[in-house]
C-alpha cells in the first residue's frame, strides 16, 4: 500500500515546518509581502492544516475552519498578480528543502503540481468579478504519474 504524500512528507509536523519557512520568505519578500504583511502569526499553520489535509491528512482543516468556501473566502478580491503568484512558486522550493521535506523527485513532482494548480486558481479566484464555485471540495492530491519506487 502506498503511502500518502502526507505520510511520506512527514505529516502535520513537517507541513507545519514548509509553512513557517514559507511565510518567513514571504514576509520578507517584496514583491508577495504587500499581500501577506497583515495576516495573523497563526496563517502559516491553518495553511498547513490546509495542506495537510490536500496531501491526504485529517480533515481538520475542514473541521476547524470550514474547508473550501473557508479557504475560497480568504482570496476572493485579493487580485494577485501573475508576479506574486509566480513568486509564491519560486518560493516554495527553498522552504521544502530548509523545513527538510523529502527531495525524491517523485515527491517533489507531486508537491510542485499542486502548487502550480493552486496558485493559478488562487489568481483566478482572486481576480474582482470572479465567480469560482462557492462550494466546492478540498483538492485531494495523490502521487500522480510518478508514484515512488520501492523496489522489490
Amino acid at each position: 500500500m502506498k503511502p500518502t504524500l502526507y505520510e511520506w512528507a512527514g505529516g502535520a509536523e513537517a507541513f507545519d515546518r514548509l509553512t513557517n519557512a514559507f511565510y518567513r520568505r514571504v514576509r520578507a519578500d517584496p514583491i508577495l509581502e504587500s499581500v501577506f504583511s497583515n495576516l495573523p502569526e497563526d496563517h502559516p499553520h491553518h495553511v498547513a492544516l490546509w495542506l495537510g489535509e490536500v496531501f491526504g491528512g485529517p480533515p481538520t482543516y475542514t473541521e476547524e475552519h470550514g474547508g473550501y468556501p473557508h479557504m475560497l473566502s480568504k482570496h476572493r478580491g485579493l487580485a494577485i498578480t501573475e508576479e506574486q503568484r509566480a513568486r509564491w512558486v519560486q518560493l516554495i522550493t527553498p522552504a521544502a528543502d530548509e523545513a527538510e521535506l523529502p527531495s525524491d523527485p517523485e515527491f517533489r513532482s507531486a508537491l510542485m503540481a499542486y502548487v502550480e494548480w493552486g496558485t493559478r486558481l488562487a489568481l483566478a479566484n482572486s481576480q474582482p468579478g470572479a465567480t469560482p464555485p462557492p462550494k466546492a471540495p478540498v483538492p485531494h492530491w495523490g502521487w500522480g504519474e510518478a508514484p515512488p519506487y520501492e523496489g522489490d
